[in-house]
């Protein structure tokens, strides 16, 4: 693991491909975002190169805060993002809704436990019937 300073607060951080710590990286994005949020504000409409040469942000980051839903692409545009899983046209986000769905059923079904196993994991029945009770003590006189 190769430690490095920060080139914007000078603390030690792991390197992980970034000059910049964690907690300036995530400044710098919510800075980023702020600047495409303003400009789209007063440049509805706005491809993504005219609003990364506008703002000085990448079209890479853009796109990100395209897929994580952050901004939205309007219906009059023709500019879309692909569904990660079947390939159609979507305005934001990684999936479209019909795949959405797809896989939130698909989640429910792996996460809900397995009947079977819900019974074998149930306490064996015996014939023994615990009682608990407490002892009176005598007093002594």
């Amino acid at each position: 693991m190769e430690l490095r300073n920060c080139e914007k607060c000078g603390r030690t951080f792991a390197y992980t491909g970034s000059n910049f710590c964690s907690r300036c990286s995530n400044e710098s994005e919510e800075e980023d975002f702020k600047k495409v949020k303003n400009y789209l504000y007063d440049h509805s409409g706005a491809t993504i190169v005219e609003v990364s040469e506008a703002t000085e942000v990448s079209e890479k980051q853009i796109l990100k805060f395209l897929r994580e839903n952050r901004i939205e692409i309007r219906e009059e545009d023709n500019i879309l993002l692909d569904c990660e899983r079947c390939g159609t046209a979507i305005r934001s986000g990684r999936f479209c809704e019909s795949c959405t769905v797809k896989l939130q059923k698909e989640f429910s079904k792996v996460l809900q436990p397995n009947t079977k196993e819900k019974e074998r994991e149930k306490p064996r029945k015996t014939n023994r019937t615990h009682k608990m009770f407490i002892a009176e003590r005598k007093k002594n006189n």
